[in-house]
């Protein structure tokens, strides 16, 4: 990940130079590594840097060979091996994992992000079409901002985050995930286009359980690609505890063919070029022997023991972090600036991520795989189980992953890059989400006279207790540990503490005069108000508000007002809360 910001057919290019650089500046916490930028005709593309694939000659941004083509990048593009095998001739001058992207560009065109698997935001601009394409991925895992200044309609700005467009635009949107934009026709296109982004379509696929954890187990394989020590966050919940079992036997693999391959080298001089453990227990390509995993919560929550259980079943080196109630409420505004949205939500459940991140980077680390995804992929959320049928019930997880890039994607993506920490999700993978959201909704609801739980299909698809020669993902009582949402586990009393200052900062006559600017997005609770108050003092261009997407409980399902997860009819109360 890192960060990038753009403007194409600016009236005065090198005068807003300086600007442009100031402008980048504000989202260097992405990307730490290094700055860079590139002019071409009216364009200006600029880069700050995370370096996490091709250390040494990755930076940005690129420019071909030729210098007719200039590429901005924010993501990791795993194929980007199968790609390069695609242009023998082609003169890579990097070892970036972003570079094949202009090639790619060479031969399809518009139609170049259908050939990329990874998470990503681009720009690339071409000097001989004075022409710019702009592309986000298919779910929205990686942020970008599109906007423009009514004064000068001809210039078109790109950047990773909202603040770096809300000073020089008067229109902005939120990149929509899975699209293409080109210059040539000034037009944003659609270029993902599976079967099941159709909400009215109900898929009747059967279900594979063998093809569930295989996929899964692929998608987290491919997202170890990293030159630098990574880790998981491990909440002690089903899907973080998925992923980080897959990882730590990933890892163990790995060790065990780097220790091989350095038994069968020749020589001294050729085992110290090879991928193997050294006397410290360090990988040399910069990573860990053994995998490392990160939890965050107030003292005994829920999440930190279940955690710990999952950390010492796997074998992995845990990190267990604290937080107080008051250490959360003096961070929301920082989260707030960092996350650019007011969804009530969204803020409840980064702020425990957004102090984890900041510790995780301490110790080192620049890339994390996190679980997000599967609720909305199999209806793991409690609210799932008042689905009134199971054509209701995928209609809802499709709009769910349709909006993730409103929602948890913004909130993992941010979260962490605010202190320059990348985060990777296996759960949405390309194929693992063409798979799973094709699987008959019936096979995911929840009935519990059944002893259906939510994610039923995931957790029996590495239940391995029906062959005793297997070796478990998970101990049972995690597999099988119901649904906490994260800014539940980290500990109940972090929402009843938000809910209680609100209360005292919020008035009832504040809370009954809403702001005229707000329209009909009116905050219905003082939680509500409160954070929409504190957006607002951040980011008063009204502009800044229509990125912005509130998430709402189905009433219609006769759903709790408030999003927690607590609230749902089927939650199991937690003495330890």
């Amino acid at each position: 990940m890192c960060g990038i910001f753009a403007a194409f057919k600016h009236e005065d290019v090198h005068a807003f130079k300086p600007r442009a650089l100031q402008l980048s500046k504000r989202i260097r916490h992405r990307g730490p590594d290094w700055s860079g930028n590139v002019i071409k005709n009216t364009t200006i593309l600029a880069h700050e840097r995370l370096a996490i694939v091709g250390l040494d000659s990755g930076a940005q941004p690129i420019t071909s060979p030729c210098g007719n083509y200039t590429l901005c990048v924010n993501g990791e593009i795993y194929n980007h091996i199968q790609i390069r095998e695609q242009f023998p001739d082609y003169p890579f001058k990097t070892l970036s994992d972003c570079e094949p992207i202009i090639p790619l560009y060479l031969k399809h065109d518009i139609d170049t992000p259908k050939h990329l698997d990874g998470m990503f935001a681009w720009c690339l601009y071409d000097s001989k079409q004075d022409r710019i394409i702009a592309a986000r991925d298919p779910i929205g895992i990686t942020t970008l901002y599109m906007g423009r200044n009514s004064k000068t309609p001809q210039t078109v700005f790109f950047a990773s985050e909202l603040k770096c467009l809300t000073d020089d635009c008067d229109s902005i949107i939120a990149f929509p995930p899975g699209h293409v934009y080109d210059s040539k026709t000034d037009q944003i296109t659609r270029y993902f286009t599976p079967d099941w982004l159709d909400e009215q379509r109900i898929p009747e696929n059967k279900l594979d359980l063998t093809a569930i954890r295989e996929s899964l187990e692929s998608a987290v394989r491919k997202r170890l690609m990293a030159e630098v020590p990574f880790g998981v966050l491990l909440s002690g919940g089903l899907d973080s505890s998925l992923i980080a079992s897959i990882a730590a036997r990933e890892t163990e693999k790995a060790n065990a063919q780097a220790t091989l391959d350095n038994e069968n080298a020749n020589d001294e001089t050729s085992k110290a070029h090879l991928t193997g453990v050294d006397d410290e227990g360090h990988l040399h390509n910069g990573g860990w022997s053994k995998l490392h995993s990160f939890a965050i919560g107030l003292p005994n929550a829920p999440d930190l023991q279940a955690a710990r259980k999952v950390a010492k079943f796997i074998g992995s080196i845990h990190h267990e972090h604290t937080f107080t109630l008051q250490e959360g409420l003096d961070a929301l505004d920082d989260v707030i600036y960092h996350l650019e949205t007011y969804d009530v939500t969204t803020i409840r459940a980064s702020t425990p991520m957004f102090l984890l991140s900041r510790k995780i980077k301490a110790q080192g680390v620049k890339m994390v795989l996190s679980g997000e995804g599967s609720d909305e992929i199999f209806g793991g959320y409690l609210y799932f189980a008042q689905a009134p049928s199971a054509a209701e019930f995928h209609t809802e997880s499709v709009k769910r992953v349709n909006n993730l890039h409103l929602a948890d994607c913004l909130r993992a993506n941010k979260s962490t890059m605010a202190w320059g920490l990348e985060a990777r999700v296996p759960f949405l993978d390309r194929d693992f989400l063409q798979l799973c959201m094709n699987i008959d909704p019936k096979e995911k609801m929840i009935n519990q006279a059944e002893g259906r739980i939510e994610k039923y299909i995931l957790r029996k698809a590495f239940d391995t207790s029906d062959d005793p020669e297997a070796k478990p993902y998970l101990p049972e009582e995690i597999l099988w540990r119901q649904k906490e949402q994260f800014s539940d586990g980290v500990g109940y009393s972090w929402i009843d503490g938000l809910k209680d200052t609100a209360e005292r900062v919020i008035s009832d006559a504040m809370f009954e005069n809403p702001k005229d600017h707000w329209g009909t997005d009116i905050p219905t609770t003082k939680e509500a108000y409160w954070y929409r108050l504190k957006f607002d003092a951040l980011y008063p261009q009204k502009t800044a508000a229509d990125t912005v997407m509130r998430w709402i409980p189905k009433a219609d399902w006769g759903c709790a007002e408030d999003p927690s997860g607590r609230y749902a009819k089927i939650h199991e109360k937690h003495v330890n809360a």
